[in-house]
């Protein structure tokens, strides 16, 4: 809470004794604790005397003149449990924050960590005290519109009433500021009150009783429909509601009046819904819309027979492994149908994943640049991958990519074979181990076969590396020798026709 300041006073009261009068909220009580730190007075000679509280009508917060000695750092987790905690009731809040704060900056740097210390679970059990305290006031505080005497041509005010278990006023003027940034409001408590003018600060003004507080306003009657309405008698868990809106809070609350007559009621509306139940309720909304999958069903059906379109499509539905689960869709590839080369990849990227393409990520740009440089271009091969699913190891919010199995591998064979057969290219590149072993077996190595043309199965295919290899050899790689061995390796398909 903000007050004004008195200037504290150390006093010896005797040879070993100190008193610290100091303002009763946290800053004030911080300005005293470093203070006695830096004069090294130990706990068991302070006397903690907080002045009489007192509100500064326009400040929110206090001024503290700093100390010109250095401050010792504390664990932040300390610092805001402090603050917490500084808002207890408890009279021994002060003296308690001190001896923590001693024996964090005396040897003992992992207090905080010792969950059985008795100074510990003070601590934790008063700030744990406080932030239920704030919860509730979040979520029981009920503003009524109220009208000012000559604010005719003013944005109408809104008071509410709240009585806190602490002293949590201030501690929690930041959430409705922020919550009702468009409104005048102001929230009266028996602990002080706070004020929002619609711009500037909260300022914060002394205790007031519930005299001060408006019983009604216009809305009130229309709120209470709106609760009514929206109360559901098959969900009410007594227990579990009593727990989270104790009865203290009802009185405050214009729709607390109709809960019991709402709960009396409970049963014979449960048994009142269940009777008028039907079997199939009918849709007040028009027809049902198609479901995806038989949205896709009907796509089929209308697409062209034994044409890529429709494999494309089947493909969509593909359940063959797991990688369909965590992908965002099938990436099937793409390119004209009589293609007379036809280009095959290990498996899409993230990239690809979203967009539903092959080979448009950072790897496809470096393919692209490549079939350019090597007299093909994109335009002329067909694009596709040996895996349609991107399979992915999440690292945060960052998907990275994690080498398809052979199980995975032969459960997407049956598309490629698809593919292959459909297009009919006269070549097949393979572009990298994944690709060559799909297609050429598992005795195919890059490092031995790349660059060569090979007859296999009444087809030729030519072995070279993945454009993501020369990525992650980096940009001197992507550039130079290997770029140009892989531009010469795709270079032997425009020789070849």
């Amino acid at each position: 809470m903000s007050f004004q300041v008195s200037l504290f006073d150390c006093a010896s009261t005797a040879e070993d004794q100190v008193v610290a009068r100091f303002s009763p909220d946290f800053a004030g009580w911080q300005a005293q604790a470093r203070q006695l730190l830096a004069d090294q007075t130990p706990p068991a000679h302070v006397w903690w005397q907080p002045a009489a509280r007192r509100h500064d009508t326009k400040a929110s917060a206090a001024e503290h003149k700093p100390s010109a000695r250095p401050v010792q750092r504390v664990p932040k987790a300390f610092v805001d449990q402090a603050r917490a905690v500084a808002c207890h009731h408890s009279d021994d809040r002060w003296a308690l924050l001190y001896r923590l704060l001693w024996r964090l900056t005396h040897g003992e740097r992992h207090l905080l960590q010792l969950s059985g210390d008795r100074d510990v679970v003070r601590f934790t059990a008063y700030a744990k005290a406080v932030r239920r305290d704030v919860h509730k006031m979040k979520a029981f505080v009920r503003f009524r519109e109220v009208d000012e005497p000559g604010a005719a041509d003013t944005e109408p005010r809104y008071v509410a009433w709240f009585e806190p278990e602490h002293f949590i006023v201030e501690y929690v003027s930041g959430f409705f500021k922020r919550r009702f940034a468009n409104m005048r409001w102001s929230i009266l408590t028996p602990v002080g009150c706070a004020h929002w003018e619609g711009g500037g600060e909260v300022w914060f003004s002394p205790a007031t009783d519930k005299s001060a507080a408006p019983e009604g306003d216009r809305l009130e009657a229309a709120w209470q429909t709106y609760y009514r309405s929206i109360f559901n008698p098959a969900r009410v868990k007594i227990r579990a509601m009593q727990s989270e809106m104790p009865q203290k809070y009802w009185k405050n609350m214009p729709e607390a009046h109709l809960i019991p007559s709402l709960l009396r009621d409970a049963d014979r509306r449960v048994q009142a819904m269940e009777a008028n139940r039907r079997d199939s309720d009918e849709l007040r909304c028009g027809p049902r819309p198609a479901s995806p999958d038989a949205d896709n069903a009907a796509a089929i059906e209308a697409s062209a027979p034994a044409s890529l379109e429709r494999v494309a499509l089947q493909a969509e539905t593909c359940r063959g492994c797991p990688l369909w689960q965590p992908a965002t869709q099938t990436v099937f590839g793409e390119g004209p149908a009589n293609a007379r080369v036809m280009l095959v990849g290990e498996q899409p990227g993230d990239q690809e994943d979203l967009a539903g393409r092959p080979f448009v990520g950072p790897a496809g740009q470096l393919l692209d640049r490549a079939l350019a440089a090597a007299g093909l271009g994109r335009e002329r091969v067909y694009l596709t991958n040996a895996v349609k699913h991107f399979k992915f190891s999440p690292r945060g919010k960052t998907r990275l990519h994690a080498t398809p199995s052979e199980t995975e591998v032969m459960a997407c064979r049956p598309w490629l074979d698809t593919e292959i057969g459909l297009v009919a290219p006269e070549l097949v590149i393979c572009l990298g181990a994944t690709a060559g072993r799909a297609l050429l077996g598992a005795d195919v190595r890059v490092t031995r076969d790349r660059g060569r043309f090979i007859d296999h199965e009444g087809r030729r295919y030519l072995l070279t590396v993945h454009p993501s290899y020369l990525l992650r050899r980096g940009a001197a790689a992507a550039n130079h020798s290997e770029y140009a061995r892989f531009v010469a390796d795709l270079a032997m398909a425009v020789d070849w026709a």
